[in-house]
């Protein structure tokens, strides 16, 4: 199931998911601003059928957490440059569809080669210059962390 060729959406957190900032208590607990239209984007195409994932560099609570209350089907943290690709090939070969069949939206050169290698590819407005330069990318009117990710599964679900 799923809406035309994609069957699996994924999304990069920091810069994408968020604003890319990172905020500091003094106690020197680290806090992150996600957007809840982002995260309700991603479950209107989760009810459309297509699976939902977040991938990131980094690996933290605050993005476990997220996950879990957006009861993404697929968390994979930690997970650097090429491993980006290898781990969602994993992901593919476990849903057996291929890369064409993916959708997914990062910011900064870490997400270049997963960019390259899935069916469609976006950025936010304020992504990385070496992202928006991509040739196949779709670019985004709205910022990370400001709605890029919701316009971007509108976009998929032809709203």
């Amino acid at each position: 199931m799923g809406i035309g060729p994609i069957k699996l959406f994924l999304t990069d957190v920091d810069g994408t998911l968020t604003d890319g900032g990172m905020y500091y208590s003094a106690q020197g607990d680290v806090m992150k601003r996600f957007y809840v239209r982002d995260g309700m984007g991603m479950k209107l195409l989760q009810q459309a059928g297509v699976k939902i994932g977040i991938i990131t560099s980094e690996t933290t609570p605050i993005v476990e957490a997220r996950a879990k209350k957006l009861g993404v089907d697929y968390l994979c943290q930690g997970v650097r440059f090429d491993g980006k690709v290898e781990a969602v090939k994993q992901i593919c070969q476990e849903m057996g569809i291929s890369m064409s069949e993916v959708a997914y939206i990062g910011d900064d050169v870490n997400d270049i080669q997963l960019l390259s290698a899935v069916g469609l590819a976006a950025c936010p407005a304020d992504a990385c210059n070496e992202v928006l330069k991509l040739p196949f990318i779709k670019v985004m009117s709205h910022q990370g962390g400001y709605g890029a990710v919701r316009e971007w599964a509108d976009s998929i679900r032809g709203v």
